[in-house]
């Protein structure tokens, strides 16, 4: 993939990022996006692949892969912590 479309999923409104996506696949010419997130907006994530699998461009994508990780990294306290993370990629049905 030449340009990399990465959605990173957060606090934003649920269509926000919906949208996004949409936009990423029939404005910009994207062939795959990849929708990222991490922690408690892990479940966000899976809805908006959901949503624009299913209702926005359904037949048009499909899921390509799904990769689960976790990352730790040092919080406000000064603490290690570890968080999980998930990469959604959604490419088109040729």
């Amino acid at each position: 993939m030449a340009e990399d479309y990465t959605i990173y999923v957060g606090g934003k409104p649920f269509m926000n990022y919906v949208t996004a996506v949409v936009m990423q696949f029939t404005t910009q010419g994207a062939d795959e996006v990849i929708i990222r997130s991490r922690g408690k907006f892990i479940s966000r994530a899976v809805d908006v692949a959901e949503v624009v699998k299913s209702r926005f461009m359904k037949g048009q994508i499909g899921i390509k892969d799904i990769k689960i990780g976790s990352e730790e990294f040092e919080n406000k306290e000064g603490k290690q912590v570890r968080v999980s993370t998930l990469d959604i990629s959604l490419n088109k049905i040729e």
